[in-house]
């Protein structure tokens, strides 16, 4: 509901897109264009870092297909379905989201991973002021 009020946040008249400058050996100055730009442009840093990215891709489908080859057509239809439905669990912004659900059905909660040690940034215990997560969520902020 705006009410044909104009918007509280500042918008630019243009967005105009800014290239990261080229240094002297054609690579982004990380200095300057920050390291998502320099690392658009390097290769791969392992071989192993494709399959490792796309491995629980990979797993799942493997799974899947032992359990029409075992089951039939059924199970895996409906393992699809209630791994859906968990995903679409709503839940307050500034409520950490576990997906506890969603990794006892697809078996990731047997497994100690990167993230159960280093905990990454939406695993992070440290929680911000509700008020303020929830606004910034609707773009009030």
């Amino acid at each position: 509901m705006s009410f044909n009020l104009p918007s509280l946040k500042v918008k630019p008249e243009h967005v105009s897109n800014i290239e990261p400058q080229e240094g002297p050996f054609g690579v982004p100055n990380p200095l300057v264009a920050g390291l998502a730009a320099t690392k658009n442009k390097l290769g791969m840093s392992h071989p192993l870092e494709v399959s490792e990215r796309s491995f629980h891709l990979n797993q799942d489908k493997m799974n899947m297909a032992m359990l029409r080859n075992i089951q039939g057509l059924h199970a895996p239809l409906k393992l699809t379905m209630e791994m859906k439905f968990t995903s679409k669990i709503g839940h307050l912004p500034f409520l950490q989201r576990s997906n506890f659900q969603n990794d006892v059905l697809s078996g990731r909660h047997l497994e100690i991973g990167f993230e159960d040690i280093l905990n990454t940034p939406e695993l992070r215990e440290v929680a911000g002021q509700p008020h303020a997560v929830v606004e910034r969520s609707l773009g009030i902020l």
